[in-house]
């Protein structure tokens, strides 16, 4: 049999590497070291962006609170106020309405002083109207004290410019200098706010003039 010729492998040339492949490799190693470095640019931008949002939406987050907060004190106060306003409307309300009612109530008082404890001598409807007076008046006081208004009437305490109206002096060694002797006409209070001073004659000491008119009057009596 004739021998059959094995076929040797072929022998391949090493490739020459030209200038022109080594710029076109730096080239394509050029081209993409800047696409890595502009991918890695935009990923920073990106996350600069996203911490920026963050920031920018705490800060909104914050200011949104405070203004909340703020809110809530104004309808705070203005209910506190409120409340304050009603308290005192109830409490100082009718003020006006006791001031215009104490001149009444005043004469009322009067005419029961002047009227004589004994009426036994009296007509049966004049004493009868006499009492009737006596108990409107005790009536009124009562409502008075009911809605918390007070009567001043300082006999014998220190004069107080808060509560009390000098409208006189009275020569007087036996009590201190500043005392009230006496009342002209009371005075009231609303709880703690005065409606009317008390009209009030005050002590002073007795001058040599005070004592030789004193002295003039005894002889002459």
């Amino acid at each position: 049999m004739p021998d059959k010729k094995t076929q040797k492998p072929e022998e391949f040339a090493e490739e020459e590497i030209t200038p022109e492949d080594k710029d076109e490799s730096l080239v394509e190693m050029s081209l993409e070291d800047s696409t890595s470095v502009e991918e890695n640019d935009t990923s920073d931008d990106a996350f600069e962006e996203s911490e920026e949002l963050d920031e920018e939406s705490k800060n909104t987050d914050s200011e949104i609170k405070d203004q909340l907060l703020r809110a809530l004190a104004e309808v705070e106060n203005m209910r506190r106020r409120s409340e304050r306003d009603v308290a005192q409307a109830n409490k100082y309300g009718h003020l006006a309405f006791a001031r215009d009612l104490l001149s009444c109530f005043d004469n009322l008082s009067q005419a029961v002083a002047m009227a004589p404890e004994d009426k036994s001598n009296f007509d049966e409807n004049l004493k009868n109207i006499l009492v009737g007076v006596e108990m409107i008046s005790k009536e009124i006081d009562t409502i008075l004290q009911r809605h918390h208004i007070t009567k001043i009437n300082p006999i014998g305490e220190k004069f107080d410019y808060n509560h009390h109206q000098a409208m006189f002096e009275v020569p007087n060694d036996d009590v201190e200098v500043g005392t009230v002797v006496q009342v002209a006409q009371p005075g009231y209070l609303l709880h703690d706010r005065l409606i009317r001073p008390a009209m009030v004659g005050v002590s002073k000491k007795k001058s040599s003039t005070d004592s030789k008119e004193e002295n003039s009057v005894d002889k002459q009596a």
